[in-house]
């Protein structure tokens, strides 16, 4: 399992010859609830990636703990950056991952903000554009839900500190998660941007957490390991030609 922060320049230069497709986790510093660790979504999307290592030989990169978080920017906990940073940062890394040789980055954000994937995918088409063999997928846990959790996941409409993530951080950190919280969803008025996010999603939960279990953790990350050596797969064999 490569992962990137624990090998020498030497185990890097010769594990390029096996594979070029590194995996990049992105996440957040975000609340997530009254029971749920402020670094969630940087551990979800990064257990994913270890896992998927496990299974497949690509590299991991070290994580990107910051992103771009509108909704919960007034809630406790929440550390963000803005959209130009993230953009920015997003498109120095793959630079310099291009420039050390690598050629297939897939960026998966346990974070799942539409405002942050739409950073995330704005530089990714400005850099396939400029590095002529790269090839970039992004994509965040919820997509790979989408094609991955059914008959898992109880709660319709179920995305923050609700039954996935809690199920999750219950199955990879029991140690952390603090008791569980009421379901709830955010009420925000349609196409506003409201100035008191918390006036209309008080609890910062989207989903109901009593519905989550150590047990359906583990089987959403088996699932979400075995759609990711999927999306490498078909990545890998694309071609331009």
């Amino acid at each position: 399992m490569p992962l990137i922060e624990e090998i020498t320049m030497n185990e890097l230069a010769d594990g390029l010859r096996k594979s070029s497709t590194v995996i990049l986790p992105c996440g957040s510093v975000e609340e997530h609830g009254p029971h749920l660790p402020l670094g969630t979504d940087t551990w979800h999307a990064t257990e994913i990636a270890r896992r998927t290592a496990q299974k497949r030989f690509v590299w991991v990169a070290p994580p990107l703990w910051y992103g771009l978080c509108r909704s919960t920017s007034q809630h406790p906990g929440t550390i963000g950056i803005s959209g130009l940073t993230l953009r920015t940062i997003i498109c120095d890394i793959v630079r310099s991952l291009y420039k050390q040789g690598f050629r297939n980055v897939i960026i998966l954000s346990g974070h799942a903000g539409s405002t942050h994937s739409a950073m995330l995918i704005d530089a990714c088409e400005e850099l396939v554009n400029e590095l002529d063999k790269l090839k970039c997928a992004v994509l965040t846990v919820l997509d790979l839900g989408a094609r991955a959790w059914k008959g898992i996941v109880e709660t319709t409409d179920d995305s923050h500190a609700g039954e996935v993530e809690t199920s999750v951080i219950l199955h990879m950190r029991p140690e952390t998660v603090k008791g569980t919280a009421q379901k709830e969803w955010p009420d925000f008025p349609p196409f506003m941007i409201v100035r008191d996010k918390r006036k209309y999603w008080p609890g910062g939960v989207w989903g109901d957490p009593q519905k989550a279990s150590p047990e359906k953790g583990k089987k959403l990350l088996e699932a979400s390991v075995a759609e990711m050596i999927k999306i490498i797969d078909a990545m890998e064999k694309e071609t331009d030609d």
